[in-house]
């Protein structure tokens, strides 16, 4: 009897294309004279051929590669940022530390010869890079000629004038007379004693903390704040052009006449009645500035025959009215002073 052969399944071919071959045991030429544990054996080697063929291939890894996985890209990035700040802070607090270098100037003495050559002729001493040092007085009897800039570690005292097409003082400076031509002041200024001005223009806002006495002020507005007061120990007196006015005829009666004298803030009416006046308003006073809001009007009667007469006021911000509510006496000379504040 021949051996009984394997016959091969799909499932056998499938497994043997994808698993590498594995070495099985050659049976026995009789499969009939196979023992129980022959086939127990066979089969156990079989299951570890399998595990084995399974299992598959691990790919190992660097360790800077694992290194590189763990750690992120942007936390790299800022740590160098980091380290390049560190690195240039540390190179200029080094060079802050160095010692600036400090130029050489040599120094060269003043001798007699020398002196007898600067006495005789126009002669230079030295150069550029080195100090001309005297231990004593100097007295210079000619003009001296400085091309460069003069430093004086100590006072600075003249006989004489200053000259000079621009004059700064950085610091104090403590002048006895000083005559100016043009001043200008682009901070603040303190007098302290007693100023005295010709003439004195101010464009912009001044303020005086303490007194001032001056023979005559002129000013376009006067404004006083607070709990000021003005004080005038003697008259005040008002001036300008004189209003224009008008008369009503018929009030005033036949023949009758007015005038006004005065300005705008004050003045005197002068009326002269004709024959048979009549009740109304007999004359209009227009101002020559017109006042902004409507302005308040004073006026008293002069004479007893303008006390005999009810007067009374038409104001606007124009000018005003003087008018009778009865018919003023006839052929009688009196007048009213006035007084306009806004």
């Amino acid at each position: 009897m021949e051996p009984k052969k394997d016959i091969p399944t799909e499932e056998s071919e499938k497994e043997a294309g994808s698993q590498a071959p594995v070495e099985t045991p050659q049976a026995p030429a009789d499969a009939l004279s196979r023992t129980p544990e022959d086939l127990k054996e066979e089969e156990e080697k079989l299951s570890a051929a399998d595990d084995t063929a399974e299992e598959p291939a691990v790919k190992k890894i660097s360790p800077i590669k694992q290194l590189l996985r763990k750690v992120n890209v942007y936390l790299l990035v800022f740590i160098l940022l980091i380290v390049v700040a560190g690195a240039i802070t540390i190179v200029n607090y080094l060079n802050s530390q160095k010692a600036p270098n400090v130029p050489t100037i040599s120094e060269q003495g003043l001798t007699e010869d020398a002196l007898k050559q600067l006495a005789n002729s126009d002669a230079s001493v030295g150069s550029s890079s080195q100090t001309l040092t005297i231990q004593g007085s100097a007295i210079i009897a000619g003009q001296t000629l400085m091309r460069g800039n003069l430093n004086v570690a100590g006072n600075l005292q003249t006989g004489g004038t200053i000259q000079g097409p621009t004059l700064t003082i950085s610091g104090s400076a403590n002048i006895g007379d000083a005559q100016i031509n043009s001043l200008q002041v682009a901070s603040n200024a303190a007098v302290q004693g007693t100023t005295t001005m010709r003439d004195i223009n101010v464009s912009g806002t001044s303020s005086f903390s303490g007194a001032m006495t001056a023979s005559q002020i002129t000013v376009t507005r006067l404004i006083l704040s607070g709990n000021a007061s003005l004080d005038v120990p003697n008259h005040i007196r008002f001036s300008g052009p004189s209003p224009n006015r008008t008369i009503n005829q018929s009030v005033l009666g036949n023949g009758g006449t007015s005038s006004v004298s005065g300005s705008d803030t004050s003045g005197t009416i002068t009326v002269n009645t004709g024959n048979n006046p009549t009740a109304g308003c007999f004359s209009r006073i227009v101002f020559q500035q017109t006042f902004t809001n409507q302005p308040h009007v004073i006026v008293s009667p002069v004479g007893m025959a303008a006390g005999q007469t009810q007067f009374y006021v038409e104001r606007t911000n124009t000018g005003f009215n003087i008018c009778t509510a009865i018919a003023a006496p006839a052929n009688q000379a009196f007048a009213y002073d006035y007084f306009v504040t806004n």
